[in-house]
């Protein structure tokens, strides 16, 4: 890894932001759900929540542009699980909904720890999340057209919250959880050895963090190389040499 790229994700891992998020409701569309998913990594989000669609829940990764691999996606069977869980968090619920209780996207509050809730493409943020919200936020349209595509919405709301909680001083920080920035870290700068790690159920061995290499990596593939001689071998198995 070059110190280039070292430095650069030691900087976005600084100043990702844990407490703003993104919720879509049943957004179908895959270029629609990989642009959206673009718009959060771009303006510094760590996580994206998602309940999922009739059709199931799959990225569209040209559009996204690699985006899936830097934000975290999480995935709800329904709107209430959803909702259940961010409120848990202390999360405030902006849906973006034209309502006659909405208010301009620009006088909400996205400092605080919150949530922005994105509708689909047909009926729009669901009757249950939009009786749940604490704010119904609009972008005021000057045109012929009554609503934005979902995905340029979120990146136009988005926008705003960054802009907000710059002024704030909230990117001036790390504000990541340790556990999540040192787990981040590790998937960042060793992704073969995560892939693998993960579909075996292993612990990741120690990186040196200012680095970003293994800290041990010949002693971890001997380890690794006995507890794998102890045990059936699957077909299709990767060799840890080949890591």
């Amino acid at each position: 890894m070059t110190p280039e790229r070292l430095a650069r994700i030691k900087h976005i891992l600084d100043t990702r932001q844990p407490d703003l998020r993104v919720l879509t409701d049943q957004v179908h569309k895959p270029r629609n759900l990989s642009a959206i998913i673009r718009s959060c990594d771009a303006f510094g989000l760590a996580n994206m929540h998602v309940v999922w669609p009739k059709e199931g829940f799959r990225a569209f990764r040209k559009t996204a542009g690699g985006s899936y691999n830097w934000v975290t996606t999480h995935t709800h069977p329904t709107m209430d699980d959803a909702v259940s869980e961010l409120k848990s968090q202390g999360h405030k619920l902006y849906a973006a909904q034209l309502s006659g209780r909405a208010i301009d996207f620009r006088e909400a509050d996205y400092t605080a720890p919150c949530t922005i809730i994105m509708g689909n493409e047909v009926d729009g943020v669901s009757a249950s999340a939009a009786d749940i919200a604490d704010e119904h936020i609009v972008v005021p349209m000057m045109g012929m057209v009554e609503s934005l595509n979902v995905s340029a919405a979120c990146a136009i709301i988005l926008s705003e919250a960054q802009r907000q909680r710059k002024l704030a001083g909230m990117f001036d920080q790390q504000r990541l959880p340790q556990d999540e920035y040192d787990r981040l870290f590790f998937s960042w700068c060793q992704p073969t050895v995560k892939r693998y790690c993960d579909d075996r159920n292993l612990p990741y061995p120690p990186i040196d963090l200012e680095t970003g290499d293994l800290i041990d990596g010949v002693g971890w593939m001997q380890e690794v190389r006995k507890l794998r001689a102890n045990r059936p071998r699957w077909n299709g198995e990767v060799e840890a040499s080949s890591l």
